[in-house]
């Protein structure tokens, strides 16, 4: 699954590389997911309640204008149903924050109470073109 720009990032990477505008990059990105898939930008409806919490996302060096996820990335096991997961979203903290990425998944995943979602090395994949 590849991913997209928000069009908050897109705009920091021109202001930034084009327009000589200061920006401090995150320390951390988080994982989060979407029962209603976002759009640039932003939206959708990521998932509540039930021990759900965003999920610290550590990735590749980038080559050819991309980048995955380096190692599994397991969520906490679901306390109560999240629903169907439709798409991810990466963002700069851990609740609320700067959306940064997003991506429909390719085969949508339910995930009710007892459940854990996860991300296996290199499913995640970021890429720029």
């Amino acid at each position: 699954m590849a991913g997209a720009l928000s069009n908050y990032l897109e705009n920091i990477v021109i202001d930034h590389l084009l327009r000589n505008q200061a920006f401090t990059p995150p320390a951390t990105v988080y994982i989060a997911l979407y029962t209603v898939a976002p759009s640039d930008a932003g939206g959708g409806t990521e998932v509540t309640g039930g021990a759900y919490v965003r999920l610290a996302l550590t990735l590749t060096a980038a080559s050819a204008g991309a980048s995955s996820n380096s190692g599994d990335h397991t969520f906490v096991t679901a306390t109560a149903n999240w629903g169907t997961i439709v798409a991810f979203a990466v963002l700069d903290a851990a609740s609320a924050g700067n959306f940064l990425f997003w991506a429909d998944l390719t085969t949508n995943k339910a995930v009710n109470n007892g459940d854990t979602a996860k991300f296996l090395s290199g499913d995640l994949d970021i890429s720029v073109d």
